[in-house]
């Protein structure tokens, strides 16, 4: 259409480094983060976090640079979400789990010219750049993070020779920096590393439009009113903090940071600060449902709590529910920014834990797809294909893995590796991941998720993973349990087999059970690919007459 135009008087890149400055000026004098008798304004912020991009670009960090930072929920972190990007640089929050090995690659990968740490990681940072200096590469400046809420320093807490403490960093620094702010809203602004289960762990970058557009999807998907106040429970290195790092800024809201997320930091902190919403893994509903009741603290009002992975079992919820929570159930990934759909667990009947609906907000599209045809699957509830996505909240790639990003975007989707199904209600269901889903002799897709769901409801049970396993007498595969049990609890592998019948059919109940300690890397994700092996092993466990031995029972 003619008289159009576009200039910078109608179009400015989208970047979540507005909502800061936003949060500066209209909540100024609110508080913005909470971390034991530490307080800062959203005023403070914005200058520590000015003085940080300052700070940064005299020390040579250009425009694309890696910061990475090594931290539990600290406000030093939460500021380096801001600061680094405010200096034209790209921040990679690395998981607080990692070895020195996968430490050190990851921070070669990235190629980190400056890498934040926490004090209480200091040596693990130490050893990894052992390993890239034995490897002749470059390592990156260190910064360490002392904790301000301890007060005077302890001897744990000093100083490598050679590095800088994060308080002299800020000193450092100007409050009246020019912010280097994105020519393209599609410039990178996060690094987020996967998990690894499956394999080495990729770098999921995400750019300013797009967790700008999610932060802004998180406000919608959680109800957040203006000014929440949000726990931090949810590691803040995962997905950028499912993007709430940006999202609560938005809101001028308060960020409540906690070292370690315990049962009485938790009701403590909603008691005291008057929390209104946390999220993480479903283990905090264990932790919250488990606590003792020295810990409980009544609630002042509702707290909305969202969790994604495998629900617990339905007493946990229940239990959650009685105390006071709002407990919603979410599906998503790295790759996503984090969440693609929430439901409330509480509105609906719980028998389903798996089903996600296909509209969402940012979401363009979410749908099950033949991955060789490209076409949607019948909406039958039977039918199994991959669930796939399209919209402006996905990842940018995979860091220096263009063959990557070129299979996880085949055909203009992003193929999730999850396989699911369409009901006719126009939800989707998930049914497992592509990679662990057994398929028996009959041709029939058992869902491993599904077992480990029963299994897990187990009173005697920590944690299970399933795979399939392949018998000399059986064509296809049995599913095949890999259990360890909690402390002081016992239970035979019959046992557990015989508690699965009548809560699973027939084909989906387990062949064999293996009771034991399970593989995990060192992010705390089970190693599958590990218990596949240990499978295909187990004939040589059993005696000809199908006895149990070494731990193992085999179903009669």
């Amino acid at each position: 259409m003619e008289g159009l135009v576009k200039c910078s008087a109608n179009y400015v890149p989208l970047s979540p480094i507005s909502f800061l400055e936003r949060a500066a000026f209209v909540y100024g004098d609110k508080v913005s983060i909470v971390y034991g008798d530490t307080r800062y304004s959203w005023r403070e912020t914005h200058w520590r976090c000015l003085r940080l991009a300052s700070a940064l670009s005299q020390m040579g960090l250009h425009r694309g640079d890696v910061v990475a930072a090594l931290a539990p929920n600290i406000p030093a972190l939460y500021e380096l979400y801001f600061g680094v990007p405010m200096a034209g640089a790209v921040l990679s929050g690395l998981n607080t789990r990692l070895d020195a090995p996968m430490l050190a690659f990851l921070l070669q990968q990235s190629e980190a010219k400056i890498v934040c740490v926490d004090h209480q990681y200091v040596q693990l940072v130490l050893k990894a750049l052992e390993v890239i200096s034995a490897a002749k590469a470059k390592s990156p400046f260190l910064v360490v993070i002392r904790d301000s809420d301890q007060g005077a320093f302890s001897t744990t807490q000093e100083i490598p020779p050679g590095c800088l403490d994060y308080d002299g960093l800020l000193e450092m620094g100007k409050p009246d920096f020019e912010i280097i702010r994105p020519l393209d809203e599609c410039e990178p602004i996060t690094v987020n590393y996967t998990s690894g289960s499956t394999g080495t762990p990729k770098g999921a970058v995400y750019s300013h439009r797009a967790v700008y557009l999610n932060s802004i999807a998180q406000i919608f998907r959680f109800e957040m009113s203006t000014m929440p106040v949000f726990l931090w429970t949810v590691d803040m290195f995962r997905c950028s903090g499912w993007c709430f790092t940006w999202a609560v800024a938005a809101l001028g809201g308060t960020n409540i940071c906690i070292r370690n997320a315990t049962s009485k930091a938790i009701f403590d902190a909603i008691f005291t600060h008057k929390v209104t919403h946390l999220c993480g893994k479903p283990t905090i509903l264990n932790m919250i449902a488990e606590a003792p009741l020295t810990d409980h603290r009544p609630l002042p009002s509702k707290v909305d709590l969202v969790i994604a992975g495998a629900l617990p079992p339905l007493e946990i919820l229940n239990k959650v529910h009685e105390l006071g929570f709002s407990v919603s159930h979410a599906y998503g990934m790295t790759e996503a920014l984090s969440l693609v759909n929430v439901r409330s667990l509480m509105d609906e009947q719980i028998g389903m834990p798996h089903c996600e609906g296909i509209c969402n907000v940012l979401m363009e599209g979410v749908d099950v797809k033949d991955p060789t045809t490209m076409r949607s699957v019948p909406a039958d509830g039977k039918t199994i294909g991959e669930v796939m996505l399209r919209g402006n909240t996905l990842m940018s790639g995979y860091l220096k893995n263009i063959q990557a990003t070129q299979a996880a975007f085949r055909r203009g989707w992003y193929g999730t590796g999850d396989l699911g199904v369409r009901d006719p209600d126009g939800y989707v269901r998930l049914k497992d991941r592509e990679v662990d889903t057994i398929f028996n002799g009959e041709g029939d897709a058992i869902s491993t998720l599904e077992i480990e769901a029963v299994l897990a409801s187990h009173p005697a049970v920590q944690a299970a993973a399933v795979v399939g396993r392949t018998e000399e007498d059986r064509s296809g595969e049995t599913p095949c349990a890999f259990v360890k049990l909690k402390e002081g609890c016992s239970a035979s592998g019959q046992e557990i087999i015989e508690f699965c019948r009548g809560k699973l059919p027939n084909y989906m109940l387990p062949g064999s059970v293996v009771l034991g300690d399970l593989p995990m890397n060192s992010t705390g994700n089970i190693h599958k690919f590990v218990l596949k092996d240990k499978a295909k092993a187990l004939g040589s466990l059993f005696h000809s007459n199908g006895h149990l031995t070494n731990g193992v029972c085999e179903k009669g």
